[in-house]
């Protein structure tokens, strides 16, 4: 009969048990295995594969090399038992290759050890057993199979976070080749996109981010799985598949809390590039002040005129100074005010009423500037192309200031027709 031999050990250590007594199980544990293997096989669905010869012969392996190990651990506590760990540790990361949670391998190293336990108490039963020996055995059981389980999870979490690192790589050069200009090739991004398990959307949004503290990145985007996303870039962007979907513009707006961002407009995927170029220019004007940005986000599809204006800024610096230049003699207090009634004169199809009440003006005192201003611009004020040039040149201005420096490069007009 089996003796237990020492103190019950603490938490955590191997039951001491004599190893001329453990010895005497040695004959019973290939037979063992073999029931485990059964039993595992038949209670774990994910691990019946009577055709899967290579498959049958891992778990067989496992098994065995676990079952044997035990009895190695029972007479030397102390010996290396790193073997097993490391099987088990593999079958780990193997369950997250194939994409499987670890409840099947748990129901399968609960089913082996309620196989070993009941073979035991099958001996107790007999008499061949004390029963303090079999409580040792079966809490170094319980022991064993947390050693195990730990292994599994610290495999499945090694190759669930390569996967996820990986996943994650091929994400970024995805964004990489689709917002370059030009694009990659549509073979390309398409063999990418299947690897990355991103679905080819028919329109794109680009979005341009930076933190909106310097130097600090703030917490991470909470953004839908679908949306790319580099923040390790020297110039962090998004890319949002299908932007204009219900809801959508509002979910992105929520996700990227505590990070300043502009979304360029929403175009096809090929054209990508030109939607984060926009998006970096919106971005730019809004840190000068030049586009509103609520809640830190700037949208480009309602800055596109802007955007259009100050896609050149010495070209409308230069339009504004020749435009506007029948107001340059003028005081400033007086080219401020003509200049906001000339806008509004424009804006409105030349309905001088209409002026009065944008500027919060008499009607008589719109009509005594706009005499003004027909004095001032002549001709100009009646010619379609003129007028349009006009307006860029009033809005261009009201954007960037008085167009001095551009003026430093054009002669001086006495002439105050344009």
């Amino acid at each position: 009969m089996l003796q237990a031999v020492g103190s019950r050990p603490n938490a955590g250590e191997w039951p001491r048990v004599c190893a001329g007594d453990v010895r005497e199980l040695m004959p019973d544990l290939d037979r063992v295995a073999e029931e485990m293997i059964e039993a595992i096989q038949c209670g774990v669905p994910e691990y019946a594969r009577p055709l899967d010869d290579t498959y049958r012969a891992s778990v067989r392996h496992a098994v065995t090399h676990a079952v044997h190990e035990f009895a190695d651990r029972l007479i030397d506590p102390g010996a290396p038992h790193d073997r097993a760990a490391q099987v088990f540790r593999n079958i780990g990361r193997n369950e997250a290759s194939e994409g499987r949670s670890l409840e099947p391998l748990q129901n399968a190293l609960r089913l082996g050890a309620r196989v070993a336990w009941r073979r035991l108490g099958q001996r107790a039963a007999r008499g061949a057993m004390d029963s303090h020996v079999l409580a040792s055995l079966g809490e170094a059981i319980f022991l064993y199979l947390d050693e195990l389980a730990d292994a599994c999870s610290r495999g499945y979490a090694e190759a669930t976070a390569e996967v996820a690192g990986e996943m994650e790589r091929r994400r970024r050069r995805l964004l990489d080749l689709i917002v370059v200009d030009p694009p990659a090739s549509h073979d390309a991004i398409a063999d990418l996109a299947q690897a990355a398990q991103w679905v080819l959307p028919r329109q794109v949004a680009a979005v341009a981010l930076e933190p909106r503290s310097p130097g600090h990145l703030g917490p991470l985007p909470a953004l839908p799985p679908d949306v790319l996303l580099d923040l390790t870039r020297r110039d962090p962007c998004a890319l949002v598949p299908d932007p204009d979907g219900p809801g959508r513009a509002q979910v992105i707006e929520r996700g990227l809390r505590g990070w300043t961002g502009a979304v360029g407009p929403a175009v096809p995927l090929d054209r990508a590039g030109s939607s984060l170029r926009w998006a970096r220019q919106a971005l730019a004007l809004a840190k000068r002040g030049m586009a509103p940005a609520p809640a830190g986000i700037v949208r480009c599809a309602g800055q596109l005129a802007t955007l259009a204006i100050l896609a050149d800024e010495e070209l409308a610096r230069t339009l504004a100074a020749i435009r506007l230049a029948p107001l340059r003699p003028l005081r400033p207090v007086q080219q401020e005010t003509l200049s906001q009634t000339l806008l509004a004169w424009l804006q409105s199809g030349g309905n001088a009423r209409e002026v009065a009440r944008r500027l919060h003006i008499h009607p008589q005192t719109a009509r005594y500037r706009l005499r003004q201003l027909q004095l001032l611009f002549g001709a100009a004020l009646h010619e379609p192309d003129a007028r349009f040039e006009l307006e860029i040149a009033l809005r261009a201005e009201r954007l960037l200031g008085p167009a001095d420096e551009a003026l430093g490069m054009l002669p001086r007009r006495d002439d105050a027709r344009g």
